[in-house]
């Protein structure tokens, strides 16, 4: 592709007069972008793109799909999918079998099932399940081994029967080997090599209570936080409570090993009382000098900030451990009400943004 194609693809329509038409694959590279952003009104107004065009046929979702998947590169593929999913809201892409089983699970589309399973029948809600499955598997990996290293034991000094090469003993060995040193090959032959054994320090049960905005704009963080509360399940020494909420508020605990059992239950949408939802968690607390209580939102009140504020401090007061961490954007970019946040951070209350991992660390050095 030249230069002027290029530029072309990016201005639109209005820019042929200065690089001339497009051809052949160019050309359905333009149809395919034309059918996406030709419906925005904010480019329409500028003259950037315009709707309709001289194509034979116009593109359905499915048929746009196999277009873009065949003319662009992945990151773009991507991209494209994206923005219909999310920017224009063409619903047909996560309530379409036909667009369902064409498509690539990726997070992107993982909130799209989660914003519209309301409107699937059986059969398509059982193929987006599939998805959530896929997306959830990916997450899963990825944060499992954060948590295992926030979490690993360190070594003692002890000999170990476990013959692991994460245990492995270089400086015992040695000095059990000396004895078969081989000077002209410049070579110790080791017979018996040593190992340590790993142990931890007796842990004191705590709580970890995820409090988490289902409000809308809430989407990833509500992924996040189930796939969050799943992997530190079962952990030793550690009690998990997983609690969503919009104006009403739902323990989900009892769904923490299913992530995507948990997920397909969410409802998400309406507004947020975030004081209803602090004031269920104070009433988790077990030792609340033991206790996490991690509040994951944007901060905008719908209920009462004072009641809010107030239960707050009365927790830090106890001693409980309080997180008010913001709700990130899809490039871990903090979004929250800041000035709510500053009044949170006045009574005691640890504010600002952390990833899943980053959240595991913090409990895990809790625990130490």
């Amino acid at each position: 592709m030249t230069d002027l194609e290029r530029w072309r693809l990016i201005l639109g329509e209005p820019a042929s007069r200065c690089t001339g038409g497009l051809q052949g694959e160019a050309a359905r590279r333009d149809s395919a972008l034309e059918w996406l952003y030709g419906r925005d009104p904010e480019l329409a107004e500028r003259g950037v793109r315009k709707s309709g065009g001289t194509e034979d046929s116009v593109l359905q979702t499915v048929d746009w799909l196999d277009e873009v998947h065949r003319l662009f590169p992945r990151e773009t593929i991507e991209r494209l999918e994206r923005d219909a999913v999310e920017r224009y809201e063409i619903t047909d892409v996560v309530t379409d079998p036909e667009v369902l089983q064409r498509i690539e699970p990726n997070p992107a589309l993982l909130r799209a099932v989660l914003r519209t399973k309301h409107l699937m029948n059986p059969a398509v809600l059982a193929l987006a399940r599939k998805i959530v499955e896929a997306v959830v598997k990916q997450l899963m990996e990825k944060l499992k081994t954060e948590v295992r290293t926030a979490f690993s034991g360190t070594k003692s000094r002890r000999p170990s029967i476990h013959k692991n090469s994460r245990n492995f003993d270089f400086r015992s060995t040695i000095k059990a080997n000396l004895q078969r040193y081989q000077p002209e090959q410049r070579r110790l032959a080791i017979e018996h090599p040593k190992f340590v054994s790993r142990t931890k320090r007796h842990l004191e049960q705590w709580q970890v209570i995820l409090l988490v905005d289902q409000s809308g704009s809430m989407t990833s963080s509500v992924i996040h936080s189930a796939v969050t509360a799943a992997c530190l399940w079962g952990l030793p020494g550690l009690k998990t409570h997983l609690v969503a909420f919009d104006t009403n508020v739902v323990d989900l605990t009892s769904d923490v090993t299913d992530p995507v059992e948990l997920l397909m239950k969410v409802q998400l949408g309406g507004g947020t009382d975030i004081a209803k939802a602090v004031a269920y968690g104070a009433n988790l607390v077990d030792s609340p000098r033991r206790s996490i209580v991690a509040l994951i939102s944007d901060f905008y009140e719908g209920g009462s900030e004072a009641n809010l504020v107030r239960t707050v401090k009365n927790l830090c007061e106890q001693g409980t451990h309080v997180l008010c961490l913001a709700a990130l954007d899809d490039e871990a970019n903090p979004d929250y009400d800041r000035a709510l946040g500053q009044r949170l951070a006045n009574v005691g209350a640890h504010v600002g943004a952390m990833t899943p991992g980053q959240l595991a660390e913090f409990v895990a050095e809790k625990l130490r």
